[in-house]
This record gives structure tokens, sequence and C-alpha cells, in this order.
């Protein structure tokens, strides 16, 4: 069994140790999350049975438990009845001691791939916006003029000609809506972060969403009462919130569901720049249940310039990652059609911090 049970469920990664028969012995937090089984129902089951891995392993597995050597395995999907498949990498090695005893450690793809690039990501829109960031502010100007100037020409022009006028008025209008969204990126002011009720701000989002873009979508709600507070900014919260929203019921089909869902998960740690783990139990879920994302773009959502949407700009997730990861946060995507899940990490308010209280 394992020795150091706090090192154990610290580790980053899910992890299982099998015993004779190919029995799960025993099983990390990470693992717990990761196929959404309890520890409890993992342990004593054997291991093939609970995990499902899209590729002939058993054969494989055994020749290296029979030699007491290691195997590794990329690129596979690897899942569980209780979550879809994922992309991984698959370690197993024989633990050192312990005789007939191999430990079995899963890299998700995916998540490697968002955690690396969840700092990143914010420096990546800082670099790809830079010098639009400063032609926006440029371009908006000369843009009110036109746009004046077209309200002006169309006082006495017939109602045929006014259509031409409008369409200059409009098209200016969403270009500097653009350019706002632009502009958003390059504002380099630190999150007010304080402690702060998340079921006050998703109610704001939902009541927001529900008398307008929502209105035509059934959002329901799935909270845990006894969440603590989050250190976050509220008002940027409140803008991650209403972008997934927005985003959730321009995917989904008039009359869908858009699922909130809030809870408590203690096993998840990010690493931070500095090399230190950050907590993030604070779990927050946006789910539609529209046709999911284009596969082309599933893995660059985040990025800058990327969008599902015909007409899309490609900024607004684009800035929810920049906020969430200002605010400490992480951000992860996991879609399939009929089910897309947006779900946000966020940081727990001290204790002793009642700054967020009237």
């Amino acid at each position: 069994m394992i020795r150091d049970a706090a090192l154990w469920n610290s580790l980053p990664a899910p992890a299982l140790l099998l015993g004779p028969g190919d029995v799960i012995m025993e099983a990390n937090a990470a693992a717990e999350l990761f196929l959404n089984i309890s520890r409890r129902s993992l342990i004593g089951a054997p291991v093939w049975d609970k995990i499902a891995i899209d590729a002939p392993l058993e054969a494989a597995f055994a020749r290296a438990r029979a030699q007491d050597s290691s195997l590794s395995v990329n690129d596979v999907d690897v899942g569980s009845g209780e979550r879809p498949a994922m992309q991984c990498s698959i370690l197993f090695s024989p633990l050192t001691g312990a005789e007939g005893q191999m430990l079995m450690m899963i890299s998700p793809r995916e998540m490697a791939h968002r955690l690396t690039q969840s700092h990143a990501s914010g420096k990546a829109a800082r670099s790809a916006i830079g010098m639009a960031e400063m032609l926006a502010h440029e371009i908006k100007n000369p843009l009110a003029g036109i746009t004046g100037a077209a309200q002006l020409l169309s006082m006495g022009l017939s109602s045929e000609d006014r259509e031409l006028t409008d369409l200059i008025v409009e098209e200016s209008r969403r270009i500097v809506k653009l350019l706002e969204q632009v502009e958003q990126f390059g504002n380099l002011r630190p999150p007010a972060r304080r402690a702060v009720n998340l079921h006050d701000t998703l109610d704001r989002a939902r009541q927001s969403a529900a008398v307008g873009f929502g209105a035509h979508m059934r959002i329901v709600e799935d909270y845990d009462p006894s969440l603590p507070r989050a250190l976050v900014d509220p008002d940027q919260l409140l803008q991650v919130l209403l972008n997934l929203l927005k985003n959730a019921c321009e995917a989904g089909r008039p009359g869908g569901t858009i699922r909130l869902r809030s809870f408590y998960e203690p096993s998840l740690r990010v690493r931070q720049p500095d090399g230190g783990q950050a907590r993030l139990p604070l779990q927050i879920e946006v789910q539609d249940d529209g046709p999911g994302l284009p596969p082309e773009i599933a893995s660059e959502v985040f990025e800058p310039f990327v969008s599902g949407h015909e007409n899309g700009t490609g900024l607004g997730l684009a800035l929810v990652s920049k906020l969430v990861i200002e605010n400490g946060g992480w951000i992860h995507v996991d879609s399939t059609p009929g089910r897309t899940v947006f779900r946000l990490s966020l940081p727990r308010a001290p204790k002793d911090d009642t700054s967020g209280e009237d």
C-alpha cells in the first residue's frame, strides 16, 4: 500500500496502484476526479472494468508485469462509464519493494495542454493584440465621425437611400464593439480580488441572461449551498459568466437547457509560474446541450481570433481565459455533441477574509 498518503494525494496526475490480478489497490484524488468515480468504488475492482482504454493493452501490460518492467503508451483515449474519453498518455511501472504491484499513471493530454497554456495564454493574447490595441484607439475616433456624418446625411435622403446610410451606421457600430473587445486585452489593471459569494454572482448572470440573450433557453441551477467564498474580482467574474452564458445560448437550440453547477473539489491543484502549486477547490460549470465545438478548434477555443461561429470575432473566450487566469483560476472545456461543459476552478478566500461581506 502507499506509505505516504499526503504525497500520494498531492500527485497532480491521476494514479492507480494495481495489485495481483490487476485489481485496483489504491487511487489518488486526481484519479477520482478524472474518472468521476469515488475511491471506495475503485478499490477492489479489476482495473479493466473501471477504465476504458481505446487500445489493446492487456497483453502488453501482462508482459510488462511478468518481466517486472515499465510500459508507456501515448495518445490513447481513456475514459470511464462516468465520463467521456480523453486522449492521454499512460505509464505503467513496477512499484519498488512491493512484488506484484504496478503503478499506473495517466497523463490527460488536454489537461496538460491547458495547464501549461493557462498562464501563457494571457501573454499570447496580449502579444497577438498588442498592435491592434494601439490601432483600436486611433480607429474609433474617425469611426465616430463617419457614423455622425452618415446620420446627418440620412436626414435629407429618401427612404431607399437611407438604407445605405443606415448600413454605414450599423457596420461602424459593429466595428466599434469589436475594437472595444480588443482594448480590453490591454487593460493591465490588476483584478480587485476579495471574498465573493459565487452564488450571488451566478444569480446575477442568470437573471441577466434570462431576460435578454438567453430568453429562449431554460437555465437550470445545481448549486452546492455549502460552498465557501471565492477570492476573485466580482465584476470580472460576472463578465466571465455572462460571456460563457451567451456562448452557451448561441450554441444551444431554442428551448434547450443550460445547466449552472457549483461544487467543491479539494484535490484540484495547478502549478504556478514560480513553480509552486495553488489549490483551486471551487468549481463552476456552464453546460449546454448544443452540437458541441467543431473538432478542429476544440483545443484552441481560448486563443484570440479562434471562433466556431460564422460571424464570431474569436475574442470572447480569449478574454474569458485572460480574466480567469489573472484571478488565479483555471478554465477548461470538455465538448462532445449534445454536451459542452466550460468549467471554472477558482481559489477559496481565506477564512478570516470578510472584505466581501456587507
